[in-house]
């Protein structure tokens, strides 16, 4: 690829066709302040009146454009972009428009996690953090130290634990912890701790009391799609798996309207802070749609959310009845379901044992004709279905569901998505692109996973596994995200991990089986114009193209071409979502 400042200029500027009229005299230069000083200063002033004009130029811009893929400058009017071009082309075109000068930094299209939680991304915040601790009493310390914030006998919540990263116990293995291991830091307040997936809780004896369940006695029988881990007695040991959580769920105080707000307003923080225009939210509720159109009515919704309805129920119906809500920045158009939990709690549901846990090959959370019987409905409605899929056992199931569908429906709108596509068969791989079905899939989980994952399913299954350039290869088109707050939520730690298949200190060397990975550009691509494709927003954003939406980023390095190491240290200078910044480092 080309750097940016070597475009050809015999490459005809890109414009709309009627030309803009300027009405403003150019912003004049200042000798003092650095290149970024004066960026700073611009983005301040400049761009966040309405109905702004002006011209970005001095930038490295990757338009993600097939047709022009890099360019010097582009104009903006508002809220669309106008031209894209050479900086001589653009700034000839339009000679009195104010102007952006990026300090020859890179700009991208406004970057767009295919699945994510962004209700949940707030509520992190608002929790104990768990993330990265490594033992059962590093995460004791870590709740201590937040319960010491909270009132007496108040729910003590938080996420991020997950088993895999403690110290491996005599027998070699890394057992779940227990509700005696909670009840003895906190025998006074429930404790309720979801794992780093979500699909696993652990609880103390207060929590299971409150969820019903007598630690006394026996468990009941296990839902259905779910596990109540039990002691050597049968009675409930502290851990709840994939729909068993639901019992704890319920027995928690539903949020008041103000503390939905609250919740929402920090993650709306965190997405700007890292460069996202958009966002897939993968599975929502009627309360989390209420507060944000609540937002967008008081234009407090820096964002355009691509909103999955949370299973069957009175949202779906509505939709069905009524049709699918499109808004610039709220659209309700698919379905999310659920057909397994996760790797790491062995929850997802795999066509054989596990390889480290023999008789065990996971849960459907959905039996395949309830499946089938939604997924039917749903694209018979016109609504694109989204489901989650982590073992090949699952990927399976919902690859036939949506055959069936498709034959009986037509598929309605299509683009129909498997949302994880975690560990598929090597047979099942070409079905993706054979149904036109998207691979969404997060290439963080791949990093994270990789010490653990080929001792779940052995050497033969983890071909099929994080297997993303031979779904590409099979035909498929491939959205990626975070699925944050599982993982963090800043995509450019999906895009190193999609072009490395390394962690943060580059191990392993060369990449876990570097063979699936993928070029920048590919992974560019994903997190913009094929995150754009998946919501079907590919006419409106996705690429720096004129007549799209002024979408964009401007990064402190050339996250294309610096080495891979570097990409960690990049971070987001400015988020431009319709032409106005809505966030700037300090």
């Amino acid at each position: 690829m080309r750097s940016p400042r070597q475009s050809s200029s015999a490459t005809p500027l890109t414009t709309n066709q009627k030309m803009p009229v300027g009405f403003a005299s150019h912003v004049p230069a200042c000798p003092v302040l650095t290149r970024l000083s004066l960026l700073l200063a611009l983005l301040a002033v400049t761009p966040a009146a309405a109905q702004t004009r002006y011209v970005l130029h001095h930038a490295r811009i990757y338009t993600v454009d097939a047709a022009r893929p890099t360019a010097e400058a582009m104009a903006v009017d508002g809220a669309r972009i106008t031209a894209v071009g050479t900086e001589a082309e653009v700034l000839a075109a339009y000679p009195d428009w104010p102007r952006v000068d990026a300090g020859a930094q890179t700009v991208v299209p406004g970057l767009i996690d295919a699945h994510a939680h962004l209700m949940g991304i707030g509520a992190s915040l608002q929790r104990a953090d768990l993330v990265g601790t490594t033992s059962k009493a590093d995460v004791i310390a870590r709740l201590r130290t937040y319960a010491a914030t909270l009132p007496p006998g108040a729910w003590l919540l938080g996420r991020g634990w997950d088993q895999n990263d403690w110290p491996v116990a005599e027998d070699g293995s890394r057992p779940f912890p227990t509700r005696q291991d909670l009840d003895a830091a906190f025998p006074d307040r429930p404790v309720w701790i979801r794992r780093i997936d979500g699909h696993a809780g652990w609880l103390n004896t207060l929590a299971l009391r409150a969820a019903g369940l007598d630690p006394a006695l026996p468990a009941p029988p296990d839902p259905e799609g779910g596990r109540i881990l039990r002691d050597g007695q049968g009675r409930p040991a502290g851990v709840l798996i994939d729909n068993a959580e639901n019992l704890v769920e319920r027995a928690l105080t539903r949020p008041t309207d103000a503390e939905l707000g609250a919740t929402l307003e920090r993650a709306l923080q965190e997405t700007a802070r890292f460069g996202l225009t958009g966002l897939h939210d993968a599975g929502v509720t009627e309360d989390t749609l209420r507060a944000y159109r609540r937002f967008i009515a008081e234009g407090r919704f820096p964002i355009r959310v691509y909103a999955m309805i949370g299973g069957p129920g009175p949202t779906l119906d509505g939709i069905c009845d009524h049709g699918p809500h499109r808004d610039p920045r709220l659209s309700v158009r698919s379905l999310k379901l659920y057909a397994d939990g996760a790797l790491g709690s062995r929850g997802a549901s795999l066509l054989e044992d596990y390889s480290d846990d023999q008789g065990n090959h996971g849960l459907l959370i959905v039996p395949p004709d309830q499946l089938r019987a939604v997924v039917t409905r749903a694209m018979g409605c016109g609504l694109q279905v989204n489901t989650h899929a982590i073992g090949d056992g699952a990927n399976r199931a919902v690859l036939d569901a949506y055959e069936a569908a498709i034959a009986a429906t037509g598929g309605g709108q299509g683009r129909h998505r498997i949302e994880h596509a975690q560990v598929v068969a090597m047979e099942d791989i070409p079905r993706f692109g054979a149904l036109e079905v998207i691979a969404s899939v997060q290439p963080t989980h791949a990093t994270s996973d990789m010490p653990w994952a080929e001792a779940r399913v052995g050497s033969e299954r983890i071909r099929g596994a994080y297997a993303w350039r031979r779904l590409l290869d099979g035909g498929a088109r491939i959205a990626l995200g975070s699925d944050a707050p599982v993982e963090s939520v800043n995509p450019l730690l999906g895009f190193y991990a999609a072009v490395t298949r390394q962690d943060a200190e580059g191990e392993p060397p060369g990449g876990w089986y570097p063979d699936q990975r993928l070029t920048r550009e590919e992974a560019l691509r994903g997190f913009t114009l094929d995150a754009a494709y998946a919501g079907f927003m590919e006419r409106e954003v996705g690429s720096l193209t004129v007549g799209k939406r002024a979408d964009f980023v401007i990064l402190s390095r050339d996250i294309m071409q610096v080495p891979v190491a570097e990409i960690l240290t990049t971070h987001v200078v400015a988020t431009y979502l319709d032409g106005e910044a809505i966030y700037r480092s300090r």
